[in-house]
């Protein structure tokens, strides 16, 4: 995993002479910005960097909005037909979004979603809530139903339980859900080059230009849609103690 990243990272920040060179150094040995300097000033770029981000963190929101009380119904309740929902939402994600391209298009032209940043949250949402949901039922079986019950024995609402006792200890699941939902938004390309045309996102924008563009740019725009996602783990992965819910603290 590190040696594409190195790669990477060394030529985006590489001068442009040095990249035509012959045999490549594996050593940063000509150091230059003038790639990224070149590639951040293109047209669409520092946009479609603000419309990632925007679409990134509006989803892993909506997602946790959402995906947190079904985690928590599947985890503490028996209801008729529980296994064939779980079984059901893995279903969804077996149908590949371009399947499913022209029918959205045709629904988000038809609602005035289409070339918007909510349209391809909401996209993003849909494709990420079966994990979401299923992560965080797995950590909401970890988290022991005896001491939320002692909360509320003492006083506190079922909501104030669940937000006082349950989530502190479930918060392992929770960032595990957001690093997953968030590097599935700011990686999908597909959905949001075709719903959207002037509010694109940064790997929809890249891909758009990529045929016409040289090769600095191309390592350059590499670096570029790897960074945000590194540093949104990074910070993320403070609470993630286990990936499971298998060992709380």
């Amino acid at each position: 995993m590190g040696a594409p990243l190195y790669l990477i990272t060394l030529a985006a920040l590489s001068s442009r002479r040095s990249l035509n060179e012959f045999p490549l150094s594996l050593l940063p040995t000509s150091l230059s910005g003038e790639t990224m300097s070149t590639f951040l000033q293109s047209t669409g770029i520092l946009g479609g960097l603000l419309n990632s981000l925007t679409i990134g963190l509006s989803t892993v929101a909506l997602s946790l909005l959402i995906g947190l009380p079904a985690g928590y119904a599947m985890a503490r309740y028996a209801f008729k037909g529980r296994d064939p929902y779980q079984l059901a939402l893995l279903l969804t994600r077996a149908l590949p979004i371009v399947v499913l391209s022209v029918p959205l298009a045709r629904i988000f032209l038809d609602t005035g979603l289409y070339d918007t940043t909510y349209g391809v949250t909401l996209l993003h949402t849909a494709l990420a809530l079966p994990t979401t949901i299923l992560i965080t039922s797995a950590i909401f079986l970890g988290v022991s139903r005896e001491q939320e019950e002692a909360a509320m024995i003492f006083g506190a609402s079922p909501l104030a339980a669940f937000a006082r006792v349950v989530v502190p200890q479930a918060l392992p699941g929770i960032a595990a859900s957001a690093m997953f939902t968030f590097v599935l938004s700011w990686n999908e390309v597909l959905g949001a080059s075709i719903l959207t045309l002037n509010r694109r996102t940064l790997p929809a924008q890249v891909l758009a230009t990529l045929a016409d563009s040289p090769l600095a740019f191309r390592f350059a725009g590499g670096l570029a849609l790897v960074v945000p996602a590194l540093i949104f783990i990074a910070v993320a992965r403070r609470y993630l103690l286990n990936m499971w819910g298998t060992t709380l603290r």
